[in-house]
């Protein structure tokens, strides 16, 4: 997988400016440190624990609230998996994604190959996982039950042999963790998080797609972005969506910094805001 991207990704960026963003300098944000592996590999783990200690305890609310945590985290983590971005060896991200595709409900290797179209084919036809950013709000959120298979029959068809061996391997576990959860195991926690993360799944057409991409068109910027500290700490820095696209292989931890940067060249990109 190439790291490059950026003379690739900047036709984002759809007008006569945009040579400008050549001389953002990103590169340097590429490494991450042994602190900072360990914290993006663990980043979902104490909110994943949260949900499950609450729901042995028949504390739903809280359970909702720590597993929409985990999903939220649980995205940031194989999205830098998707860039081979963790910091960690790609073999040991392959499997890093097969872990979460049990844990998220869903082949992480099928969406990953979607990702990577969408990065490719942003809003145009071909990238079915943009496919909801245009729609209303609304339709984006009924849509959203369809989205997970949409995406998984997209990447049998696209993908090559072995991403398709990952993929059917991922489904099968999942089918594997589902019998044992609700036909072996019988235990509420476990059964509550195959169905919070059910629902995950069907609301990543909104919350995923629809947030930071909608409004946007071919021919223009095409995703928003949010400025202000509190609003990337809350969010994990997960919407600085423009950044991304245009340097998709710099860790999401890094993309505070980068938007400064990115500010200095192309002050106007971060006039569509998420929120």
């Amino acid at each position: 997988m190439e790291s490059d991207y950026s003379d690739r990704e900047i036709g984002i960026v759809q007008d006569d400016s945009r040579e400008r963003l050549k001389a953002v300098q990103w590169k340097d944000l590429l490494q991450l440190g042994p602190r900072d592996v360990v914290h993006e590999m663990t980043l979902s783990l104490p909110w994943l624990l949260a949900s499950w200690v609450a729901a042995a305890y028949g504390q739903y609310v809280v359970a909702l609230a720590c597993s929409f945590m985990f999903f939220l985290t649980g995205l940031r983590q194989v999205h830098n998996a998707y860039h081979y971005a963790l910091g960690i060896p790609r073999r040991s991200t392959e499997w890093f994604m097969g872990v979460f595709s049990v844990l998220m409900l869903g082949s992480m290797h099928a969406v990953q190959i979607n990702h990577l179209r969408h990065h490719r084919h942003c809003m145009d036809d071909e990238d079915v996982e943009a496919m909801s950013a245009r729609m209303p709000w609304w339709k984006a959120l009924l849509f959203g039950p369809l989205f997970p298979l949409l995406l998984h029959r997209k990447a049998l068809q696209v993908g090559r042999p072995r991403q398709r061996r990952w993929i059917l391997a991922e489904l099968a576990a999942n089918l594997v963790w589902i019998g044992l959860v609700f036909g072996v195991l019988d235990w509420t926690w476990l059964q509550y998080h195959v169905v919070a993360m059910a629902i995950g799944q069907c609301l990543t057409a909104f919350f995923a797609v629809w947030l930071v991409h909608h409004g946007c068109e071919p021919g223009g910027v095409l995703a928003r972005t949010v400025r202000g500290r509190a609003k990337a700490w809350l969010t994990y820095n997960m919407f600085f969506h423009i950044e991304h696209h245009l340097f998709p292989a710099v860790p999401t931890r890094r993309l505070p910094v980068l938007a400064e940067r990115i500010d200095r060249q192309r002050p106007d990109l971060a006039a569509k805001r998420v929120f």
